[in-house]
């Protein structure tokens, strides 16, 4: 599935390629992807200009002119991105936009669990209000992090993944970042030590920096390979192969319907 460093890969391609792109037409290939819409709601962004593409979490906002704009979650097997030449779109595209110079914007979903959504800016103002703050802005402090666990009796590892909480943060890159602070993930949340939440707080911006830049330069599509292209796991996945750190063989648990990976060894409960 695609996580904040792949989502945020997408975006930032899609924006240097689309950027005053202008649309000539939208095909909805599968109704179902842009439900409660109809296909023939999409006509008004014919003729509109693409004016930005940005994330927030793992959600797309794609901008047009005329204060319209679309909002996509790309889910299991979703993916954003332009090709050179309408006529060479693939069979799991769901919805494209021709634009004028005929290369067209795919929305590209082999299982067909993505979702795109017509919104406007009330509608974009309340996505954003339930999301908690990115943890790669600079006001995402080792302070916010503590005030945000201080209350939350639940593991650490579901509690990263609260998307209300801290936005953005995946399955992968929660086992990764407690793998590098060496905190066991059934650790409950408000319990985890003071002198803990700075290496935490380090090693969720460490993982999603690095993961982000190997995405940009790697990430192709979902399910192409493991974690973020070229950004090393250290977990995650490699259940009964050596720790990084102490050769101790990782273990998977299961955790709120999610694996999680980690060291019994150098993350002890």
């Amino acid at each position: 599935m695609p996580e904040l460093p792949e989502v945020d890969a997408v975006v930032r391609r899609l924006r240097e390629a689309a950027a005053n792109s202008q649309i000539h037409s939208i095909q909805v290939e599968r109704p179902g992807t842009v439900l409660p819409h109809q296909p023939g709601d999409f006509k008004p962004l014919h003729g509109t200009k693409i004016l930005d593409v940005r994330r927030r979490a793992k959600h797309i906002f794609v901008h047009f002119s005329g204060q319209l704009h679309l909002h996509i979650h790309l889910r299991m097997t979703g993916n954003l991105y332009i090709l050179p030449d309408y006529r060479l779109r693939p069979h799991t595209t769901r919805i494209w936009g021709r634009l004028t110079d005929n290369r067209v914007l795919i929305f590209d979903d082999s299982r067909a669990l993505g979702k795109v959504h017509l919104v406007t800016n009330e509608d974009i103002q309340k996505i954003e209000s339930k999301l908690g703050p990115e943890p790669l802005e600079p006001t995402f402090t080792p302070q916010l992090l503590k005030t945000i666990l201080a209350t939350v009796k639940s593991p650490i590892k579901p509690a990263l993944l609260d998307q209300t909480r801290i936005a953005g943060i995946g399955n992968i890159y929660a086992s990764e970042a407690l793998w590098h602070a060496r905190i066991h993930p059934a650790t409950p949340a408000k319990d985890i030590r003071p002198t803990k939440i700075k290496p935490l707080h380090a090693a969720i911006q460490k993982v999603l920096t690095e993961a982000t830049a190997s995405a940009y330069t790697e990430y192709a599509m979902p399910g192409t390979q493991i974690a973020s292209e070229e950004f090393g796991v250290a977990a995650y996945g490699r259940t009964g192969e050596p720790c990084p750190r102490c050769n101790t063989p990782i273990e998977r648990i299961v955790q709120a319907g999610r694996s999680t990976f980690f060291c019994p060894r150098c993350q002890q409960l």
